[in-house]
């Protein structure tokens, strides 16, 4: 049984998120503002955070952005009404995991938990993975190249580990979407290209090699 947290301040959604998990058998907490839901978020009590943005005391980026600097490896669904591309562009670039626009239905919710509390590989958990010099530990969330340690945001290192787990494969940008981002995403967005050049920019450029018409591949160099 999964532990997740709600931080939703307006009483209405937070039951409604409450019922639809504990229907699905997961234990259901729910806090009403950002200075309570980054106290439980710290605690080590859970699994995952579903998480408001517009959060009294304490806004939901904020609370995400300390949780990201605090190196809490919580996942973080974020829920907003806010529906611009900008904010989901924020959002996601803050460290969330997932980026969910009210209103939704549960279904959706409860997908987009799955992907996010997929059991890890027995083989990985404390594994390191490699390509040429490059060195990901997903249990300690450290990076490396050679002897150097590199600091990576959430989203580039899950990217990073994507792309590390497929050694050599051409990886198109809807298969990165959906591994890294949870979801599919339709529209012309650049977000992968994006995060690929900061993955080249912090671990090498000639590791990410661009297929075109396709996608990326990692090269062991």
């Amino acid at each position: 049984m999964s532990r997740i947290l709600i931080a939703e301040d307006e009483e209405r959604i937070s039951k409604f998120m409450e019922k639809g998990l504990r229907s699905a058998g997961h234990a259901a907490s729910v806090v009403g503002d950002g200075i309570t839901a980054l106290d439980y978020a710290t605690s080590g009590e859970f699994d995952l955070l579903i998480l408001d943005v517009g959060l009294p005391r304490l806004d939901g980026f904020t609370v995400l952005g300390l949780l990201r600097e605090s190196k809490v490896p919580l996942p973080v669904i974020m829920v907003t009404a806010r529906t611009s591309v900008q904010d989901t562009v924020a959002g996601l670039n803050a460290g969330a995991d997932d980026y969910l626009a009210k209103p939704f239905h549960v279904e959706e919710l409860l997908a987009r938990i799955r992907i996010r509390l997929r059991d890890p590989r027995p083989d990985d958990a404390d594994h390191v993975l490699k390509c040429g010099e490059l060195v990901l530990d997903p249990h300690s969330r450290i990076a490396r190249v050679g002897a150097q340690e590199v600091d990576l945001s959430t989203r580039e290192f899950a990217l990073a580990e994507t792309f590390i787990r497929h050694p050599g494969q051409v990886l198109s940008r809807e298969q990165l979407l959906n591994s890294v981002w949870g979801y599919d995403y339709s529209g012309a967005s650049n977000v992968v290209d994006v995060y690929v050049l900061y993955l080249r920019k912090k671990l090498g450029a000639d590791r990410f090699v661009t297929v075109r018409g396709t996608g990326y591949r990692l090269a062991a160099v």
